[in-house]
């Protein structure tokens, strides 16, 4: 039986609220990110715009950390049980790209 929350085939099926949790916080990175753009369109000074980056890019790691942590309790644990230690691997090269 094929367990529908793991990442089969590189695809993950996501529960309702899980989508919904994650389209929210995109939506709302992008609607910082046309912020910051618009921040440049307008010349805004140069710390303000930093300070809305640094926002955003706060975001995005929070983005990060729910959708790594969502990814741990659910695709490495099920490959874990069913023996696919290599997950274990994909995982760590995963975390050294986010601690670059």
């Amino acid at each position: 039986m094929e367990n529908k929350n793991c990442c089969c085939d590189r695809k993950k099926e996501r529960t309702p609220e899980e989508y919904k949790s994650l389209i929210n916080r995109l939506n709302r990175i992008e609607g910082q990110i046309r912020g910051i753009k618009g921040m440049v369109e307008k010349d805004a000074y140069c710390t303000d715009i930093i300070t809305q980056v640094a926002a955003a890019t706060a975001a995005l790691n929070s983005f990060n950390k729910e959708l790594l942590s969502t990814h741990i309790k659910t695709c490495v644990a099920q490959d874990i049980r069913d023996g696919k230690d290599e997950t274990v691997d994909d995982l760590l090269i995963t975390l050294q790209k986010l601690m670059k």
